[in-house]
């Protein structure tokens, strides 16, 4: 968990999650399209729930509505931080269930 989340989130950011989640599901509806802005192809389930925002940037470039966007849970987490550069390692199942 980063140290970020650590004590959960703030105020200001369910505040500004909250107005993405809102502004891009007008946009969707009005566009007759789906609510997921980020589209991965083969992931994306669009309207899927739960809906997160995605940090077009990264999240340490800070909340800025214009770089934040609506995203299916599958895609945000296939694309993860953008300026990590795909360097999450690879997941190792360790137990036999």
């Amino acid at each position: 968990m980063s140290s970020g989340w650590r004590g959960g989130s703030t105020r200001s950011w369910r505040r500004t999650r909250a107005l993405v989640l809102q502004r891009d599901k007008q946009l969707a509806l009005r566009e007759g399209g789906v609510w997921c802005r980020v589209r991965v192809p083969g992931v994306c389930v669009g309207d899927g729930v739960p809906m997160h925002v995605h940090h077009l940037d990264g999240v340490g470039a800070g909340h800025r509505m214009d770089r934040l966007v609506a995203a299916c849970a599958p895609c945000n987490l296939h694309i993860g931080d953008p300026t990590k550069g795909g360097d999450d390692p690879v997941c190792i199942a360790i137990t036999q269930w």
